[in-house]
């Protein structure tokens, strides 16, 4: 359809409105889409930003699925996007560590209060921090107000020259010790991942192994997750998978996706839009946790200012986000950003429904971009999750 004939279909149905109104004859409101429909919509509004692959994954309580994919998985060679496709989980990784911590106060071999020097004396201390006033419940809520300095890349060269740099947790605590607090424990809220690396050095400590191993034992198998895989150093993806790009400023996207992420502990898992969405599901259903540590997973706080602009409305409990939906409720999820992979997801409050999308693409060269590739996922997260009606907490 040319431009011209668009406009004067725009002008004749504008016409015939206004005609009927007149006349006094309703017109009928424009049908909702169906749910296949909108997701189709959404994931082609994230694509049209620029973002050059996305994938998602809606399941409703009845167990069926809608599958949606948009613009390609690389951009030398145009292939399509797959829809079982791997990805880097990046933070969402934090709600694994998160259950394993929970897990373990429920078998009685930790306690949420219990400080950091109770199990890693020493580790956290100098320029004012002091483990012995910051709790595990802090760790995991961010209200530790332990620095964040993690390090990371800014510039194509910056990628190229670090993309393979390892570091073990004791070297990336030790960066965070070089900085002072953000805020006394407990009187603040700001994300910080070193406080997560310091979760995976006490449940290392607690049970003598690694927390991947750990999240493998107590999660991954008993629920069948058996493609999301903890990578260690490994640069790479399993196949298939997108390309995953960052763009770093007008005309300048790089490929990112050969790199070993800095906290390759804690972060070094890959999963698919099936496995991200079972494991929610099961976690809010009640198979992971007893009632009372699901329950203390969710009593949250309000995120930092700067945070509210991605998330509005947002609370974070003990690795777990809770978030508004437009139709009434809340529901939870945990993104994850790394590696040139950005993840959004959602599951209501029964653990019933559930939207999982991951993009190819991070456009982070500007809080505009930013921003706007954040709130088109998280449309498509809310129109997911409102199709089954609201949701209430």
């Amino acid at each position: 359809m040319t431009a011209t004939l668009r406009k004067h279909l725009a002008m004749a149905l504008g016409v015939a409105a206004l005609l009927a109104a007149e006349a006094g004859i309703a017109v009928a409101e424009p049908a909702e889409p169906s749910p296949v429909k909108q997701l189709r919509q959404d994931t082609e509004a994230i694509h049209a930003l620029g973002i050059s692959g996305v994938q998602a994954r809606v399941i409703a309580p009845d167990g069926r699925q809608s599958v949606a994919t948009s613009g390609t998985a690389d951009l030398t060679t145009g292939r399509a996007v797959p829809s079982d496709g791997y990805f880097r989980m990046a933070s969402t990784s934090k709600t694994l560590v998160a259950t394993v911590i929970l897990q373990l106060q429920a078998e009685g071999r930790l306690s949420l209060d219990d400080t950091v020097d109770d199990w890693l004396p020493g580790v956290v201390q100098g320029n004012g921090n002091d483990g012995s006033r910051v709790t595990v419940r802090q760790l995991l809520q961010h209200t530790s107000g332990i620095h964040d300095d993690l390090p990371g890349y800014r510039t194509p060269e910056e990628y190229y020259q670090q993309r393979h740099d390892v570091y073990n947790s004791e070297q990336l605590v030790a960066r965070a010790m070089a900085h002072p607090p953000d805020f006394p424990p407990g009187k603040g809220w700001q994300y910080s991942n070193t406080g997560y690396v310091l979760l995976d050095m006490i449940i290392r400590r607690v049970t003598g192994q690694a927390a991947h191993q750990e999240i493998k034992d107590r999660i991954l198998r008993p629920l069948g997750l058996d493609r999301t895989l903890w990578m260690g150093t490994s640069p790479t993806l399993p196949q298939p998978h997108a390309q995953a790009y960052e763009l770093f400023g007008p005309g300048s996207v790089v490929d990112v996706t050969d790199q070993i992420l800095v906290d390759h502990e804690n972060l070094s898992w890959v999963t698919t839009t099936q496995d991200e969405n079972d494991f929610f599901r099961a976690l809010l259903a009640g198979r992971l946790l007893p009632k009372r540590q699901l329950a203390e997973m969710k009593q949250t706080v309000p995120v930092s200012a700067e945070v509210q602009q991605l998330w509005p409305g947002g609370r974070y409990g003990l690795g777990l986000v809770e978030r508004p939906l437009s139709c009434g409720g809340a529901y939870w999820s945990h993104e994850g950003g790394d590696g040139g992979y950005i993840t959004l997801n959602g599951v209501t409050d029964d653990g019933r429904r559930s939207a999982v999308v991951s993009m190819s693409e991070a456009r982070g060269d500007t809080p505009e971009h930013i921003l706007e590739q954040e709130n088109a996922a998280s449309a498509l997260i809310d129109h997911a999750l409102c199709a089954g009606g609201p949701s209430t907490p």
